[in-house]
């Protein structure tokens, strides 16, 4: 395994992430314990989770992955060894069951406190906003379109100002943010340099299928010391190549048809030239996909989710790929031609 450390902090935490959002939906307990297992004998340190999961969002399931970490740590006694991320949910009528989601001191208290309750921990290293309160261009918008009705009122500093409490309390150590646009990114960097507490990373979804962020938002993390930690680097499993000629039993995609955000006509397009490159060279899909993202510059930690141990050996194996110059430069080529399929 590779290290860094969270910017503008000492922790160190793996290249790669072990993200865990389809326990207690895809997985049971017991698997993710074992995919729990088996990612700390090889070296993964930084565990990522959110009150939200599991996925897809159910009253009934929400929080069980949270609770499938926490058994975990209470079973193990080893809370010392790893970095553990959760987030908050934002506002939006698939959390109305959770709460209303506003950026507010009782949500937060709210939040804060049932997850450390499942978690079954006093600390939380890192929590992060899940996404935006205000209306903006995530979960698959590519581009930004005004609300002239919308009701938000900047209020950064007030959030940081909540936030600040928690981190007082010993409650949370760091912050960060998650699906969040360049704009937000350097507004709550404004605030830090008035001296609220700073936002450090940066959770946004990135891959071959999605290098949007690569436009605005990796100077502003290069000039500014924030992480970017990727989530869905294979584009829910699009990338993996699974999807290309079948369409495989009890797959998220298969299973949730709802989450076709990488499934569109011109995503499959750059799919098969990117399997194509990998054939090429003899390296899986998978692994070039993974080994792409890890080593971009701007990325602190490569969050990656699996179903299987099987799926989890190949990608925590791809810490061991490097591309070549060579390879990047026909990946460039495709991105050229195709770029950013599924935003």
């Amino acid at each position: 395994m590779r290290y860094t450390k969270l910017p503008n902090t000492d922790i160190k935490v793996s290249k790669i992430c072990l993200g865990s959002m389809t326990w207690g939906e895809q997985n049971t307990e017991k698997e993710g314990h074992e995919q729990l297992d088996y990612a700390m004998s090889q070296g993964v340190n930084f565990i990522d989770t959110a009150e939200l999961y599991s996925i897809p969002s159910r009253k009934e399931t929400q929080g069980s992955t949270e609770k499938i970490i926490g058994s975990w740590l209470q079973k193990n006694k080893n809370r010392d060894q790893l970095i553990i991320a959760s987030k908050i949910v934002g506002p939006a009528e698939f959390t109305a069951h959770i709460r209303e989601g506003k950026f507010v001191k009782s949500e937060f208290e709210d939040a804060i406190h049932k997850s450390l309750e499942r978690l079954q921990t006093d600390y939380i290293d890192l929590y992060q906003l899940h996404w935006p309160e205000r209306n903006t261009n995530f979960f698959g918008k590519l581009g930004y379109s005004h609300y002239e009705k919308e009701l938000w009122e900047d209020n950064f500093a007030a959030v940081l100002q909540s936030l600040e409490g928690f981190i007082q309390s010993g409650k949370i150590r760091h912050i960060g943010l998650s699906n969040e646009t360049p704009y937000g990114v350097m507004r709550y960097i404004e605030e830090a340099r008035k001296g609220a507490p700073k936002m450090i990373t940066v959770q946004n979804p990135y891959s071959l299928l999605n290098r949007k962020d690569e436009i605005g938002l990796t100077e502003v993390l290069h000039r500014e010391n924030v992480g970017h930690l990727p989530y869905s680097p294979l584009g829910f499993g699009q990338l993996t190549g699974k999807y290309l000629d079948a369409t495989p039993e009890n797959a998220r995609v298969t299973l949730f048809p709802q989450y076709s955000r990488y499934h569109n006509e011109n995503s499959f397009k750059a799919t098969r030239a990117y399997n194509k490159i990998a054939k090429k060279y003899g390296i899986s899909l998978t692994q070039m996909s993974l080994a792409f993202v890890t080593d971009r510059p701007f990325v602190t930690s490569n969050i990656i989710g699996a179903t299987s141990v099987a799926q989890l050996k190949e990608n925590i194996d791809s810490i061991n790929l490097t591309l070549s110059k060579e390879i990047l430069k026909e990946i460039n080529a495709v991105h050229a031609d195709n770029p950013n399929p599924a935003p």
